[in-house]
Order: C-alpha cells, then sequence, then structure tokens
C-alpha cells in the first residue's frame, strides 16, 4: 500500500480542487489502514478480492458506497482504495524483475515479503519529509479534536479512528531523511500528480451518472 503520508498528500492535492471538509476527507484517506492496527487483514477494509491480493476493487466499493460519495470521510476512504488501486496495478510492477526487487542502484534482490517490507517501509519513513516539505499539506487532523463523522463504512471500527490518526502523527513524527533504496522521489511526485487527476477524472465520471 502506498504510504500514509502519499495517501495523505493525494486526498489534499484532490480536495483543492473540490474544496470540502479538508478533515474529513484526510481522516478518510488513511481509515482502511486501521485494520492492521487491529491485527486484521486488508480484504473487508480495502474491498479486496482474494486474502492474498492486494489491489482493492473499486467497483466493489462503489456498489456499496457509490451514493454516499457526498460525504467527506466516505469520499477520503474512496480516494485511499484508489490510490492503492493505482500504486499496486501501475506503480509496484516497476520494482519487480521476474521474482527479484530492483533497488535504485539496479542490484536485483530475491523477493521476500520480509525484505519487501523492510525496503518499503524504510522508503516511505526517508520520503516523508520530502513529500512534506514539497506540498506543505495541513497536519491539524493530528492534533485537533476528531470531528463528528457519520456511522458509514461498516468495513472498519469507527469508533477507533484515533489508532489510526495517532499512528500516522507518530509515523510523521518518526521520518528522516536517510538512504532510499526503491523509490525515486521524483516518481513519487509523479504518481501522486497523475494520481490525482485519474481520481478526479473518475469521481467527475460517477458525479455526472448520479
Amino acid at each position: 500500500m502506498a504510504s500514509s503520508v502519499i495517501h495523505i498528500c493525494i486526498a489534499n492535492e484532490i480536495n483543492k480542487e473540490l474544496k470540502r471538509d479538508n478533515n474529513k476527507i484526510l481522516i478518510g484517506a488513511i481509515a482502511p489502514d486501521i485494520s492492521k492496527l487491529l491485527g486484521e487483514t486488508k480484504f473487508y477494509s480495502h474491498f479486496l478480492d482474494t486474502p492474498t491480493n492486494s489491489i482493492p476493487n473499486m467497483n466493489k466499493f462503489l456498489d456499496k458506497y457509490k451514493n454516499n460519495l457526498n460525504d467527506d470521510f466516505v469520499l477520503g476512504y474512496y480516494i485511499h482504495l484508489y490510490t492503492d488501486y493505482l500504486w499496486f496495478k501501475y506503480f509496484i510492477p516497476n520494482i519487480f524483475k521476474d521474482n527479484y526487487i530492483k533497488e535504485l542502484d539496479g542490484t536485483l534482490i530475491k523477493y521476500t515479503r520480509e525484505t519487501f517490507k523492510y525496503y518499503v517501509y524504510n522508503d516511505y519513513t526517508n520520503m516523508n519529509i520530502q513529500i512534506i516539505n514539497k506540498y506543505n499539506f495541513p497536519l491539524k487532523i493530528f492534533y485537533e479534536e476528531i470531528p463528528s463523522i457519520p456511522n458509514i463504512i461498516s468495513e472498519i471500527p469507527m469508533n477507533r479512528l484515533d489508532l489510526i490518526i495517532n499512528k500516522t502523527s507518530l509515523l510523521i513524527e518518526e521520518a528522516k531523511q536517510g538512504k532510499k533504496y526503491l523509490f525515486k522521489i521524483d516518481d513519487i511526485i509523479t504518481f501522486i500528480e497523475s494520481s490525482k487527476k485519474t481520481i478526479l477524472k473518475e469521481l467527475d465520471s460517477i458525479y455526472e451518472k448520479n
């Protein structure tokens, strides 16, 4: 999955165009990852087709919640899922070659789930500061009271949103600049910009049909 900072950044960039309740959208944009903090799989929270798949099925989400996209939290949730869809379907395949992970210097490392997670989460930590500085998005969701959010999404415990907000705040505080293994910051910025355009275009289509 894309990092929490990437999710927040894309949602914030999208809302610059939509001009809706930013706090609720940004909370929605990190909410699906609460499943991991509860020791649960992403199968339900991310609308996956199988427990071993990583790509959200956007149609499954829209079949259930399309008519709720006027709610800002639900919109943020949708943006999160679509970002993960784009991330796993189009971005992540670029760092794989057969059954190997390709480092930035071209070195091929035998893929294991543990090695991949180590590289990805270290890269996230080391790029967060650059992304925050580049986009200068608001961080007030981490120190203001959680706004009142309708209990619409049934796939996550809505009364535990504080868990993912606090965890994301901690990840941002721990951000540092260091060696990057897999991702170039320019590639991440390109992903953020292209995801914004793709999701806005899809939302325009959905709203027109409604």
